[in-house]
């Protein structure tokens, strides 16, 4: 009797978790660019993830052309639901010096969702992010974030954080290239800074973020 009860609510429950949840149609002028899947819930059932361009165009900083949206979708009783949308993790189509060295790269691990992000600064300057999201709390938190910034030959940057641990590593790597000029001190510093409570997708732009380094006039940017 136990058991049936319990069916009994799952099915309930089910039932009105897919009234919630709207079904999913790539909205018209749409383009889908991309689409992984993954278990990100640990429920035993992968979910589906879409990211497509949009008929927005926007000019922000180094984010610019077409607006990017991200769905993490469910499937229940054969019909995908929009279980998720985001439109400020990814950057815009045209961002950066040269698009068509854009690098984008979405994967499920460990019940995670990793988003991979490079573009260049200048002809010179390559920017990633690197940010790794978990469901928890009935929210996508933002748990990990890398973000490298090289030049071809003069400098490697490196900011990285566990946001879950608080473990934090600054890198900073510089050279003269073979010209006769004097380059800054490398820099490595390990620390652990934790949040007052971890940031949420919806909440999160890439690189407009930071905090400060303890004992030094620099900053991480995450």
């Amino acid at each position: 009797m136990k058991n049936l009860f319990s069916l009994i609510t799952i099915f309930l429950f089910t039932i009105s978790y897919s009234q919630e949840l709207k079904n999913f149609v790539i909205p018209k002028g749409y383009k889908k660019m991309l689409e992984i899947k993954g278990d990100l819930d640990k429920d035993g059932k992968d979910e589906i993830v879409i990211v497509s361009n949009t008929d927005k165009k926007i000019d922000l900083n180094f984010s610019k052309g077409d607006q990017r949206e991200l769905f993490i979708l469910k499937k229940i009783n054969g019909k995908l639901k929009i279980w998720k949308k985001n439109s400020t993790v990814l950057f815009a189509s045209e961002t950066g010096f040269d698009p068509k060295y854009n690098v984008l790269t979405l994967s499920v691990k460990n019940n995670r969702l990793v988003i991979d992000q490079e573009f260049m600064t200048n002809s010179r300057h390559t920017q990633r992010y690197k940010h790794t999201f978990r469901f928890q709390n009935n929210d996508f938190h933002l748990i990990g974030s890398i973000n490298r910034f090289d030049d071809t030959c003069k400098f490697y940057i490196l900011n990285e954080i566990n946001f879950s641990t608080g473990k934090t590593i600054i890198d900073e790597q510089y050279s003269s290239c073979g010209e006769n000029e004097t380059e800054p001190n490398d820099y490595h510093k390990e620390f652990i800074h934790k949040l007052g409570s971890l940031v949420k997708m919806n909440n999160f732009t890439p690189g407009e973020n930071k905090f400060k380094i303890p004992n030094s006039n620099k900053y991480f940017y995450y």
